[in-house]
């Protein structure tokens, strides 16, 4: 039983450090800008940003 619930635990802990590495590396940034058009937009490397319901959008170009 003691096994399971360490087994359990470690599960957890590896998901919790993938997940916190794929937030942290993610290029585009949390913040939301407000536009009114596609050029009110930042241009980022890699990226095409577009103007979504009032927020800039980032779809990455692979």
């Amino acid at each position: 039983m003691v096994e399971a619930l360490k087994l359990v635990n470690v599960l957890i802990l590896f998901l919790s450090i993938f997940l916190s590495i794929i937030v942290s590396t993610s290029s585009f940034p949390w913040k939301l800008y407000p536009c009114v058009t596609d050029k009110d937009c930042p241009r980022k490397n890699r990226h095409v940003v577009k103007c979504r319901k009032g927020y800039c959008v980032g779809v990455q170009i692979i």
